[in-house]
C-alpha cells in the first residue's frame, strides 16, 4: 500500500475544487436541485469515490490534513454565534424545549433498536452500541472516545466500526434531510406557507448556493465598489476576533472537566459579543448610532457559509469508504435501519410535534443532519432548503444550540445508561 500525504494547503485545494464541482452539478443535474442536495456534498462523495478507486485498484491511500477543514469549522460556528440575537431565542423557547425532547428520543432508539437487532441476530451486543447514538448523533468525535470503552468491554475493531458507521452516517445526514424536508414542503404545507407574499431570498443564505441554482440571483448581487469589499474585510475580522477570544474560552471551559466542542468557546464568545456590543454607541458620520449597527449580519452570515462550504467539502472528500465496504452484515442491517428509524420518526414524531409549519420543515432537514451525521450537515440541509424556498431564522438559532449544548452531553448519558444495563 502506498501512502500520499496531503498537507493543508494541497487537501483545501481539493476540497475547494470538489466543492467548484459539486456547483456545477447542482446547477446541472435536476435531482440534485429537486432534493436540496448541499454542493459539498454532491462534489465530495465524487472526489471520495475517486479515492476509493484509488485504494482498491491501485493501492494507494490519500491522507489529508484536517488543519484547516478544522479551522473553517470553526470560523463558521462563530458566525452562528454572531447570529445569536437573545431577543430572537426568546421567540424560539417553544421549540427548543420541544427539540430537547425528540432529541432524548432520538438518541434512545438509536441505541435501543440496534441492540434488538443484534439479540434477534445472534451477534454481539456491543456492536449496537458502537453503530447506535455513539456513531450516529455523536460522529466521528464520539466514536473515536468511545472506542478504547467498548475495546475494554470486548469489542475487538471498535474503533473501525465505530469510524465506519460514523462516515456512513455523515453521508446519510446530508442525503436524507434534504430530500425529506422537500418531501414534506411539497405534501403538507400550503403554497402561502411554501412562498410567502412578503418572504424574499435572505441575500446571506444565498451565500455560495447562488452559483449553483440561479446564475442570475449571483448577477443581481455581484459588486465590485470599495464600500462592499470593506464590509466583507470588517465582518471577516470580527470572526477572527471570536475565534481568537474563543479559544481562551475553550480553554477555561475545559478545566470544568467537562467536554465541549472545540468551537463552543467561540461561538459562545461571537453570541456574548453581539448582545453586548450592540447597546454600546458610537459615531458614525457625525451622528450616534446603536452599536449593533457595529455587525454586518448579511456579510457575517455569508463568510460563515463559504467557511460551512470548504469545511464540508475538505470532509467529504476525506471519507475513507472502504471501510464500508468491509462491514459485516448485522452492522449494515443496523446502519440501513438507523435511517429508516430517523426518517419515520422525522414524519411522523417530530414535523407534528414541531407544529407542522415551514420552520419545522427546516428543522427536519436539521435533525437529519445532526440526527445521523454532524452540525454542521445540519446547517447545510437547512441552508439549501432555505434558499429554495425562503429563509427562516428560529432553526439556525435552534439547531446549533442544540448541537453544541446538548447533543453530546445527553448523548453521552443515554450511552453510559445502555452499557451500563449491559
Amino acid at each position: 500500500m502506498i501512502s500520499v500525504d496531503l498537507n493543508m494547503i494541497q487537501t483545501a485545494g481539493i476540497g475547494a475544487l470538489a466543492l467548484m464541482v459539486g456547483m456545477v452539478l447542482t446547477r446541472h443535474v435536476g435531482f440534485l436541485q429537486r432534493f436540496c442536495i448541499p454542493s459539498p456534498v454532491s462534489g465530495g462523495i465524487l472526489f471520495s469515490l475517486l479515492g476509493l478507486a484509488l485504494y482498491s485498484w491501485f493501492h494507494i491511500e490519500l491522507s489529508f490534513d484536517h488543519t484547516l477543514q478544522d479551522t473553517f469549522m470553526l470560523a463558521f460556528f462563530t458566525s452562528v454565534g454572531y447570529q445569536t440575537d437573545f431577543k430572537v431565542l426568546k421567540q424560539g423557547g417553544k421549540a427548543l424545549g420541544i427539540m430537547l425532547v425528540l432529541l432524548v428520543l432520538i438518541i434512545t432508539l438509536q441505541n435501543l433498536m440496534p441492540w434488538g437487532i443484534t439479540k434477534l441476530m445472534g451477534v454481539d451486543s456491543l456492536i449496537g452500541i458502537a453503530a447506535g447514538s455513539v456513531s450516529m448523533t455523536g460522529g466521528h468525535g464520539t466514536a473515536g472516545g468511545f472506542a478504547g470503552v467498548l475495546e475494554q468491554m470486548g469489542l475487538h475493531g471498535a474503533g473501525t466500526i465505530g469510524m465506519a458507521a460514523a462516515t456512513f452516517g455523515l453521508i446519510a445526514g446530508s442525503m436524507t434531510g434534504g430530500p425529506l424536508a422537500e418531501f414534506i414542503i411539497r405534501k403538507k404545507l400550503t403554497h402561502e406557507q411554501k412562498q410567502p407574499k412578503d418572504a424574499e431570498i435572505d441575500p446571506a443564505m444565498a451565500g455560495i448556493e447562488s452559483d449553483e441554482a440561479s446564475p442570475e440571483g449571483r448577477a443581481k448581487r455581484m459588486s465590485s465598489n470599495e464600500q462592499e469589499f470593506q464590509q466583507y474585510a470588517k465582518a471577516s475580522y470580527w470572526i477572527l476576533l471570536a475565534m481568537a477570544g474563543g479559544t481562551l474560552l475553550s480553554w477555561a471551559l475545559a478545566k470544568t472537566g467537562i467536554t465541549f466542542p472545540a468551537y463552543f468557546g467561540a461561538l459562545i464568545l461571537a453570541a456574548i459579543m453581539r448582545n453586548t456590543i450592540r447597546f454600546i454607541p458610537y459615531k458614525e458620520n457625525g451622528k450616534w448610532v446603536k452599536g449593533e449597527k457595529q455587525f454586518d449580519m448579511e456579510r457575517i452570515i455569508s463568510v460563515g457559509n463559504i467557511c460551512l462550504s470548504m469545511f464540508l467539502g475538505i470532509a467529504m472528500i476525506s471519507l475513507r469508504l472502504w471501510e464500508l465496504s468491509s462491514l459485516a452484515l448485522p452492522l449494515v442491517v443496523i446502519l440501513v435501519s438507523q435511517i429508516v428509524m430517523m426518517i419515520l420518526f422525522v414524519y411522523f414524531v417530530a414535523f407534528p410535534l414541531l407544529g407542522r409549519d415551514y420552520d419545522a420543515a427546516v428543522l427536519c432537514a436539521g435533525i437529519c443532519g445532526f440526527g445521523l451525521g454532524a452540525t454542521p450537515n445540519a446547517m447545510a440541509n437547512m441552508s439549501a432548503v432555505c434558499y429554495k424556498y425562503h429563509y427562516t431564522v428560529k432553526p439556525f438559532l435552534i439547531v446549533p444550540i442544540i448541537g453544541a449544548m446538548f447533543a453530546d452531553l445527553i448523548n453521552t448519558a443515554i450511552i453510559t445508561l445502555f452499557l451500563n444495563l449491559m
